[in-house]
């Protein structure tokens, strides 16, 4: 990994970083969905799903503008999100309470790319980048839609499970 002496080097690497996590999440979303017991549920992470796909070429695209390859970095915090969100899924029990324990890791996986979205997007403000500005901020708006989705379903579920 070359030294960061700049904030360009930072945002270098803060958008390798997303890029990676956005990759690794279009593996991980269908499966969040297929282990998904309610319907709602599975089709908010479809949805995402898609908006995903898109994120990863509107990074694609901030690579282009910023004269930057986004590949070549691992994300290892989002591989170690994706496995807890994995071990979610092997659990048994009620379903209401696993689709609410599935929320929680795709809710911990919001805030993750949220906060990566934050910090790249207050970089590329810093460089005068405004293009790569909008592009980035349109990722964080889906993922703040996203969190707000899972929230909402959460909510509703939370209402159908038992007291304890």
């Amino acid at each position: 990994m070359a030294a960061k002496q700049t904030v360009k080097d930072l945002l270098e690497a803060e958008i390798k970083d997303l890029y990676s996590a956005e990759k690794q999440l279009t593996k991980a979303i269908p499966k969040m969905a297929k282990g998904s017991h309610d319907a709602a549920l599975a089709t908010a992470f479809l949805n995402h799903l898609k908006e995903t796909q898109e994120q990863v070429v509107r990074l694609e695209e901030v690579g282009r503008i910023l004269e930057i390859k986004p590949t070549g970095k691992k994300c290892e915090g989002m591989e170690g999100v994706i496995k807890e969100g994995a071990e979610a899924l092997e659990e048994e029990g009620n379903e209401i309470i696993l689709d609410l324990e599935i929320i929680g890791a795709g809710s911990r996986v919001e805030h993750y790319e949220m906060s990566g979205y934050i910090t790249a997007v207050t970089l590329a403000q810093r460089l005068g980048a405004r293009e790569v500005v909008t592009l980035l901020q349109k990722s964080l708006a889906e993922e703040q839609a996203a969190e707000q989705t899972l929230r909402k379903i959460a909510a509703v579920l939370l209402k159908g499970a038992a007291a304890e």
